[in-house]
């Protein structure tokens, strides 16, 4: 029987680029650009921090088990020069590569340890195209760097779906133009997902879309009014509100 969260996502190869990449654009920032809006009312700097805070809590916690609390990691960091911060962000580079490498991503847990490094690597990819418009920089939009961000997105589908009641077979698609198809299906225990279309001809409901239409979806930043142009669904209505009320928020 397939898992609830599906096959695995396999995102190890990519937590180097994806960091480089970020590195690439920050470097070339000027000090101005730091304090560009980025994500409601943080900066450039501040999302940077942001994300540098999630790279060193995850080392700590995983590689070094302390688990420790405290105030707010972003708000302590403005005290930091962009220079600062930028040498911080530089010298925690490929450490969780490193963590990730040497651990059993399939080991045996409530979910498995590669849905964590999955959820950490959307959330950063995700924060790192924030970045990146808002310096007007290309986005890293390539589908091996974009595709598994979609992918980790939709596995919370099982647990938002887990109220809906349905038949044993009844199914849920999602079509994302750009990344693939995916396929949710009832179980007599709940529901799992999996790649690939839907075989039923007549799903309890569908989701269809464009990758970029998709991540700014999950990640709440597709403008409300745009959202009927780029997201189509059909199906059972309460279905189709829980397809579109997908946060990514829900897969950490």
């Amino acid at each position: 029987m397939t898992a609830p969260w599906g096959p695995p996502i396999d995102v190890l190869p990519l937590l180097a680029g994806e960091e480089q990449a970020l590195i690439g654009v920050l470097s070339d920032l000027r000090t101005p650009e730091w304090a560009s809006p980025a994500l409601g009312e943080w900066t450039v700097h501040d999302l940077t921090a942001h994300i540098l805070g999630l790279k060193l809590t995850r080392l700590s916690r995983d590689r070094d088990g302390h688990f420790g609390e405290g105030t707010s990691w972003v708000s302590a960091c403005r005290q930091l020069s962009p220079e600062v911060l930028f040498a911080m962000f530089v010298d925690s580079t490929t450490q969780l590569t490193e963590l990730w490498k040497h651990r059993d991503l399939d080991e045996p847990a409530a979910a498995p340890l590669w849905l964590t490094v999955a959820r950490d690597y959307a959330e950063q990819w995700v924060h790192q195209q924030q970045i990146r418009e808002a310096v007007e920089a290309p986005l890293l939009d390539e589908p091996e760097f974009r595709t598994p961000v979609v992918d980790t997105f939709l596995r919370s589908l099982p647990q938002t779906l887990r109220a809906v009641t349905a038949r044993a077979g009844r199914q849920v698609a999602v079509s994302v133009e750009g990344a693939g198809r995916w396929t949710v299906r009832a179980t007599a225990v709940g529901w799992t997902i999996d790649r690939g279309a839907a075989t039923s001809r007549s799903p309890l409901a569908s989701l269809a879309t464009d990758a970029d239409s998709f991540w700014r979806l999950c990640s709440g930043t597709l403008p409300a009014a745009e959202v009927g142009a780029r997201v189509q669904l059909s199906g059972d209505p309460a279905v189709c509100e829980i397809l579109l009320g997908l946060r990514a928020q829900e897969c950490a």
